[in-house]
């Protein structure tokens, strides 16, 4: 059983992954830490600290979890490395890619397994998505097309501060980017055709919609927002056939069915929680068993791609 700590007591802590780890079969949630000692109690660890570093000093504990606000991923992953501990650290990995390089240089330096948790690429449907495009089923693709968006009272949110990563590029496209890399091999040759963008009196962008290319040959359009009603979409295209999820819940199809379309043929997928899936991968890994990964060379090429993005926004 692998013993896991949180850092962190926050929506998604308490709403997927604290659940997702009781579900599991090969996890257990032993303490957590947050500035909220209720709230920490209210996940049901084994135990409670009262701060960070007392969780990273835990000699029982082998994973570390980071939900925390996104300008703390970077210190607070490689503090828990360096303590000995497994990371896995929610999205974005960091603020940036050279961030996310120290992160890397850390888990290489400490023999820690560092990751970061895009947990809809554990989905069964984004895996067969995968499968499809790699075996060449689609054959060679033409464009990927998607969106995330949703609207919510930000006032006091860490997702209006430039200084804590918010913005919706790093909240929800990062998402989309993560599609794009995990579809095509190689996103560093990146050509931006258009970008626009919405931006909050605190200067984050409030919405982004770019058009690109990937290796002069693979179309993107992609929007994320926090201006506009709740929409997710996925649409793969290939030179063969078009694959598209249907519904709205591209991204985080969660504990209810799901599907996608195929061409003219539909695919079903039952009830899943992708985050259990995750974390059972990630526990397995670190146990020496077999398991799926999402991979740093893959969480670096989506950082890259994201700074590529931001410094073309900033120069308009």
């Amino acid at each position: 059983m692998i013993r896991w700590g949180f850092l962190g007591a926050g929506w998604i802590a308490t709403t997927a992954l604290a659940p997702a780890l009781h579900a599991a079969d090969n996890s257990v949630l032993h303490a957590v830490a947050s500035r909220d000692p209720q709230r920490s109690a209210a996940l049901n660890p084994t135990r409670v600290h009262q701060k960070y570093q007392d969780l990273l000093d835990d000699p029982d504990i082998d994973a570390v979890y980071i939900s925390l606000s996104n300008e703390a991923h970077c210190d607070w992953s490689i503090a828990a490395l360096a303590a000995g501990k497994h990371v896995l650290c929610e999205k974005p990995l960091a603020l940036d890619h050279k961030q996310v390089e120290l992160m890397i240089d850390a888990s290489k330096k400490h023999n820690r397994v560092l990751m970061e948790a895009v947990w809809h690429q554990w989905h069964p449907r984004f895996v067969r998505i995968r499968e499809l495009v790699q075996r060449g089923d689609v054959g060679a693709l033409t464009s990927i097309d998607s969106s995330f968006c949703f609207t919510r009272e930000l006032d006091d949110n860490y997702r209006l501060s430039p200084q804590m990563g918010g913005g919706a590029l790093l909240d929800v496209g990062v998402y989309e980017v993560h599609v794009w890399r995990a579809l095509v091999a190689d996103i560093a040759d990146l050509k931006i055709t258009t970008l626009d963008r919405s931006m909050s009196a605190t200067g984050v962008d409030l919405t982004t919609r770019l058009t690109a290319q990937l290796a002069n040959t693979v179309t993107v359009n992609a929007l994320s927002s926090f201006e506009i009603p709740e929409t997710q979409t996925l649409v793969v295209s290939g030179q063969s056939t078009t694959i598209e999820c249907l519904g709205n819940d591209a991204f985080t199809s969660w504990h209810k069915p799901s599907a996608m379309k195929i061409s003219d043929h539909i695919e079903e997928f039952a009830p899943v929680d992708p985050y259990r899936l995750m974390v059972e991968n990630f526990s397995d890994h670190i146990s020496g068993k077999p398991a799926w990964m999402l991979s740093l060379e893959q969480s670096l090429s989506v950082a890259k791609t994201l700074d590529q993005i931001k410094e073309h926004r900033n120069q308009l």
